[in-house]
């Protein structure tokens, strides 16, 4: 019996101290004012704009947006680009089809049917190009990964120099909002990477704000309907509590005046 409770205190002990331990470790992420947040929130149309073209310019050479069609550029809700500026888009874009008449695959323009361009053949061509990783498929990357938009916000700000004691492996660097700080991914943002098409000044932050705002939307593309439905519901139920209210008040008053 005494071994019994030994063996209790022991696992306790360890489970605790794994959990200090934990939360010792645990990293306050960058917070910034989400306009897709809350019950009436909007996804800002200037920033997924711009988020599309920091994920076109820095981010396509190395992850796939498999789950979109650049007709959902154009879509309400999201960037709404006009249907010609999706077309333009897709058209700047080489999209492999066929087979032909002749039974040979041949390369056109893109359409608005067409999916996202992958940027490798297959896993491992992605793999061999990336020193063994494999770049994740961004479509859904802000659900998949605990944080969100604030984690992924934070990691592309995260890049520093180790601290004194630690040591990296070639092609591993640190970044203080990875798990572990250990990232195979290089810093891929600088101020003024890119020249913004609207004239906003691409610093480090402002673009991490706007690719993120962008993949909130290409893993919660129908957010602003949602949101609509929701107060709508809500406005359904106040004025159906309302007169539920009401007419059981007028019913147990009848039955209290029989009485």
């Amino acid at each position: 019996m005494k071994n019994f409770f030994r063996t209790l205190f022991l696992i306790t002990l360890i489970i605790g101290i794994s959990f200090k331990s934990n939360a010792a470790e645990k990293v306050e992420y960058l917070k910034t004012d989400w306009s897709f947040k809350g019950l009436f929130g909007k996804f800002d149309r200037a920033s997924l704009q711009r988020g599309y073209q920091v994920y076109t310019e820095v981010c396509s050479s190395c992850h796939s947006m498999k789950y979109l069609s650049y007709r959902n550029l154009a879509e309400k809700g999201g960037p709404e680009f006009t249907e010609a500026q999706a077309k333009a888009i897709a058209a700047s874009f080489e999209v492999t089809d066929g087979p032909n008449a002749d039974g040979e695959m041949f390369t056109r323009p893109g359409k608005l049917s067409d999916k996202f361009v992958m940027p490798y053949e297959n896993v491992k061509a992605a793999q061999a190009a990336n020193g063994g990783a494999y770049p994740p498929d961004m479509s859904v990357l802000v659900k998949a990964r605990g944080g969100g938009v604030d984690y992924i916000y934070s990691l592309l700000q995260g890049y520093e120099e180790p601290p004194v004691g630690i040591t990296l492996d070639d092609g591993v660097y640190y970044n203080k909002f990875m798990y572990g700080n250990k990232i195979k991914m290089s810093n891929q943002l600088s101020d003024g990477l890119i020249e913004y098409n609207d004239g906003t000044e691409a610093t480090v932050q402002q673009m991490s704000k706007d690719v993120t705002t962008f993949l909130m939307w290409t893993a919660e593309p129908h957010l602003e309907t949602r949101h609509q439905m929701g107060f709508k519901a809500i406005i359904y139920l106040i004025i159906l509590t309302v007169l539920v209210y009401f007419s059981m008040k007028r019913i147990w008053s009848r039955i209290e005046s029989e009485v």
